[in-house]
């Protein structure tokens, strides 16, 4: 579709990503057959969430790991109160699986928040895991700032990553992993490892939105995050969507360009990726005043 460039609501973008993001419902409903799990809604997905990594976990284990690694996010929330409370009571242990969580955000200092701090990341999993006894607990692993070279000196140790889940911000980072201007080549993002980050506006902005209520001076502007390099290493990715602002993303990520302009459109790359979502991502990514 040609228009004019004073017509162009799209103000240039590439023809690829137009085509992604115009698709239809049942389009990308149809497209997404075999690759996608729809829920209909958070509550149905994120116990979902918590029963697949129990279902990955035990999966590795029968497969011959000696200890399972996953890469996890902490949002989208409630899966790991899920799994903390099935564990306990049916008495199942996790303590040959280690959690890598993917990102923490940092002081202006360069150091963790306070784990206090409700936006605190590692402050959250240790909240969600309490209920469960240590000798059932997994080991939680935060990426650290003062030694960024850990997180692949573990991947190594271990024998690689099983399992990366992952949900995707509205820059289509997954983890924070936003795009860098200038540097759109998928080879260069995906050779990224962990490392600390400043956030961009983009995504400052929409996490006030989910998690401070427009606050946007309450996010921190520095992180700590794992890179796409160790995030695409993983055996598996499962990628959670569940935000009605997601119905662009899931659209790019799965059918636009590959690109590090939107990083998660790198797992299209993958061997072994999946969808996990709530109905209402699949809706047009159209706009109308509300």
């Amino acid at each position: 579709m040609n228009e004019r460039e004073e017509d162009d609501p799209y103000h240039g973008l590439d023809a690829e990503t137009r085509e992604a993001l115009r698709l239809s419902r049942s389009d990308l409903t149809a497209r997404l057959s075999g690759r996608a799990e729809i829920f209909a809604d958070n509550s149905a997905m994120i116990s979902a969430f918590a029963d697949l990594i129990l279902q990955d976990f035990r999966a590795a284990l029968e497969a011959g790991r000696e200890h399972v690694l996953m890469i996890c996010p902490v949002g989208p929330v409630g899966q790991y109160d899920l799994l903390s409370a099935r564990c306990r009571d049916e008495g199942i242990s996790l303590n040959r699986l280690t959690l890598l969580i993917m990102d923490e955000y940092l002081t202006d200092a360069g150091a963790w928040i306070a784990a206090d701090d409700p936006l605190s990341f590692r402050g959250h999993m240790a909240r969600a895991l309490s209920d469960l006894p240590e000798d059932l607990r997994p080991e939680v692993v935060v990426p650290d700032p003062a030694d960024t070279t850990a997180v692949p000196a573990l991947i190594e140790s271990m024998g690689g990553v099983d399992v990366t889940y992952a949900g995707v911000g509205i820059t289509g980072h997954l983890a924070f992993n936003d795009p860098i201007p200038g540097r759109d080549a998928p080879e260069f993002l995906a050779s990224l490892p962990t490392r600390i980050v400043a956030l961009t506006t983009e995504t400052r902005l929409i996490n006030s939105v989910t998690a401070a209520r427009g606050n946007a001076e309450r996010i921190p502007r520095l992180a700590v995050t794992v890179g796409m390099k160790e995030i695409l290493s993983a055996r598996r990715l499962r990628i959670f969507m569940n935000r009605d602002w997601q119905c662009a993303a899931i659209r790019r990520l799965a059918y636009g360009p590959v690109t590090g302009a939107f990083p998660a459109s790198l797992v299209q790359n993958h061997p072994e990726w999946s969808l996990h979502l709530v109905d209402l991502v699949l809706d047009p990514a159209e706009p109308g005043l509300r």
